[in-house]
């Protein structure tokens, strides 16, 4: 799905780059259609290894965005404690809706045409010896800029500074969108939107050698100090961002400099053909070079450099960074033993899941989500896949239609608790005032709480004698229900006391929000919401409400009864859970229902951790998972096919590598010791024998001189 607004920052990009080319070209050059069509033919290799890095670009921030959410690796308060509000005394000083509106567009536009334009030019023009030398400081201004994303990340400011505002993200909920969809608002260092425009006007410094491209050298110069001020006022870089952008490209300067003669011998249009053509026509020649390249590399190998060396430290250092990557961005591990899964509950260190065995029947199978290879069964007659059950401690309830079953997970070869029942539509695990446990059951639309002994406990009485309960959410002692006669009405109350607090949820979006929905042929209709689920933990409460147009997420503070969105309000959120100090939910996230993309269509799991104010993805992939439950270690969640739960995944929530990635350090750390002290003592060696040649070679001159 393509944004309207990022279409038009295309048009506007492309417009600008060719109406600026006769400003900027060479004093003697001409513009002409064919040079167009010459470019792509001279240059499509250098045009492909710029623009290769939008692919990588969108590759790597998936990555990020779960790499974020596992580890929380994050640096902002680091460069917060070293800034403090310089940004946001900018912001403020300069803050005018006419300034945010013009540098927001400059800030997208502008960057496009630039990037685009510092690779374009100099092939339109065939300036090769340019053309080499930009589009490779471009390539490596982006890949010394990697392991800062994954490893360093620093946060936008707006989402940082309380009184500061992202202002370019906010402007209109159509740009908010497509921001949220392409930026993890995470890779603040280093600004490539200073990085690389600076390490092209680097280039045009250096290697520029007669001044034709004089205008264009200045232009970038001026457009960096724009962007500069840009990036800050908007509430997204911090200033540091910006010296790192100059310091990425300053080393790429560098590294082209040193390898640009040899990537060039290889990647060379005019030649590559040639090359492709010997493959083809003559293998005998193939069958020499591979030979010859292989004899030369064995030789290397047997008497190293130091520059041999040197590459190999750094190739163990990308594969065990690899490994932990992988391991950190896959943390999420399948429940083996559950045959065909189709609920789960998980609470208190337990995962508890319906499976169907065919002939078996129908079972609980229990997991300790500490071991989650290691299964339990209980066998429960005549349970169907509608079934209702609970955990808690170390106690699981189970419900056919007659008959409840109390079961003491830490003694399951003890008989089981039988109650009877009538029908549950509900069964909850809560405790008394004294903390002791209970089974909250709703029959025919009524409260009902018992003891596992089976006795009668007090429950908060309905606020009309006949009204029904639609649902129910338990912590502790504490109940809140919805009832039909206000759908939108959540009545606290606790076990043992009979009267009920009234919370209402406010589901209520900017007119925006609601237009867009609107334009898609779904109208909001707040008066008739209706709350779809709901889970409570402590002062929490969170509940996803249905306003026709969508289901919306909303977080209820009980202290205080203050409630507000949680997710985005134009898109579905379903499944909500809370606990621990984070919530938990599938979400459908920029799904366009006019123009559903496959990337869009399927849940991802999302959580938002309270105590840090954030939202995170947990995952981002396209298969469909639904059901995130919240537990202390944990997040649990089951991935659906075609509508059938197929799998039940348990994701740990602290970061604990596995063991094949302790291996991987341990090894790594192992050859690293006598790689870098060979690579010490060769370089040192190599430098005293260039010294001992250069001497003898001062020596002999000055005696033939004599």
């Amino acid at each position: 799905m393509t944004s309207g607004i990022y279409l038009t920052w295309i048009t506007m990009a492309l417009a600008g780059g060719v109406i600026l080319i006769p400003l900027f070209k060479p004093p003697w050059a001409k513009v002409n259609l064919r040079a167009f069509n010459d470019m792509f033919r001279r240059y499509w290799l250098h045009i492909l290894l710029v623009f290769s890095i939008y692919f990588w670009k969108d590759t790597f921030d998936s990555l990020d965005r779960i790499f974020m959410a596992n580890t929380q690796l994050e640096m902002t308060g680091f460069v917060y404690a070293l800034e403090g509000d310089m940004v946001l005394w900018v912001q403020q000083f300069f803050e005018a809706e006419w300034l945010t509106i013009s540098l927001t567009h400059f800030y997208v536009s502008g960057y496009l045409m630039v990037v685009y334009i510092s690779i374009v030019y100099f092939c339109y023009f065939n300036d090769r010896h340019m053309a080499d030398r930009i589009s490779l400081t471009v390539f490596f201004i982006y890949v010394l800029s990697v392991p800062f994303y994954l490893f360093f990340n620093v946060r936008v400011t707006g989402d940082h500074i309380p009184a500061m505002e992202t202002l370019a993200y906010d402007l209109t909920p159509e740009i908010n969108d497509w921001f949220e969809r392409i930026d993890p608002f995470t890779n603040g260092m280093p600004s490539l939107h200073i990085g690389i425009p600076f390490g092209v006007w680097l280039c045009l410094v250096r290697w520029d050698e007669d001044n034709r491209w004089m205008k264009y050298r200045r232009f970038i110069f001026g457009y960096i100090i724009v962007t500069a001020f840009a990036i800050v006022y908007l509430g997204i870089h911090w200033f540091v961002d910006i010296i790192g952008g100059m310091f990425v490209a300053a080393v790429a300067i560098k590294l082209t400099q040193r390898y640009n003669t040899a990537v060039w011998a290889v990647l060379d249009e005019r030649t590559l053909n040639a090359r492709l053509a010997t493959i083809v026509t003559r293998p005998q020649r193939v069958k020499w070079w591979i030979t010859t390249r292989s004899q030369r590399l064995w030789k290397s190998l047997r008497h190293p450099s130091s520059h041999v060396t040197g590459w190999t430290i750094i190739m163990v250092f990308l594969l065990t960074t690899s490994v932990i990557v992988w391991d950190m961005t896959h943390r999420d591990l399948p429940v083996t033993g559950v045959q065909a899964p189709a609920e789960a509950v998980a609470a208190d260190g337990w995962l508890i899941n319906l499976d169907d065995r065919g002939d078996e029947g129908i079972v609980l199978v229990v997991v300790k989500l500490a071991t989650p290879d290691e299964l339990k069964v209980i066998r429960h007659p005549e349970l169907t896949l509608n079934s209702s059950y609970d955990v808690a401690g170390n106690l699981v309830v189970v419900s056919n239609q007659t008959e409840l079953w109390v079961q003491d997970l830490s003694n399951l070869a003890a008989e089981p608790k039988v109650i009877e029942v009538n029908s549950p539509s509900f069964v909850k695990l809560a405790e008394t005032g004294l903390g002791e446990s209970i089974v909250v059951l709703v029959e025919s639309g009524n409260l009902r709480g018992i003891t596992p002994e089976g006795d009668s406990i007090i429950m908060p009485k309905p606020p009309i004698s006949a009204a029904k309960v639609v649902n129910i959410a338990v912590d502790e002692n504490k109940l809140a229900v919805i009832y039909e006669d206000n759908t939108t009405l959540v009545r606290l109350g606790q076990v043992g006391v009979h009267g009920f607090v009234d919370f209402w949820l406010n589901s209520t979006a900017a007119p925006e929000e609601d237009a867009t929905l609107a334009s898609w042929g779904y109208v909001v209709d707040i008066e008739n919401a209706t709350v779809v689920d709901l889970e409570i933990n402590g002062q929490w409460l969170v509940a996803t409400v249905n306003v026709t147009a969508t289901d919306r997420l909303i977080l209820l503070d009980i202290e205080t009864g203050e409630s507000r969105l949680l997710a985005d309000p134009k898109y579905p959120a379903h499944d909500p859970s809370v606990g621990f100090g984070v919530v938990a939910w599938a979400s459908q996230w920029h799904l366009n229902p006019i123009q559903p993309s496959e990337q869009f269509v399927d849940h991802e799991i999302w959580y938002f951790d309270l105590s840090r104010n954030l939202t995170e993805h947990l995952t981002e992939d396209l298969i469909d998972q639904r059901n995130p439950q919240v537990s202390e270690d944990h997040i649990v969640w089951q991935v659906v096919e075609d509508g059938k739960v197929i799998a039940t995944k348990v994701h740990r929530r602290d970061v604990e590598l596995q063991p094949y990635s302790s291996t991987a350090l341990q090894l790594a750390t192992l050859i690293l010791i006598p790689l870098v002290c060979f690579h010490i003592w060769k370089g040192n060696r190599e430098a005293f024998e260039k010294a001992s040649t250069s001497n003898s070679e001062h020596s002999h001159q000055s005696n033939v001189s004599a």
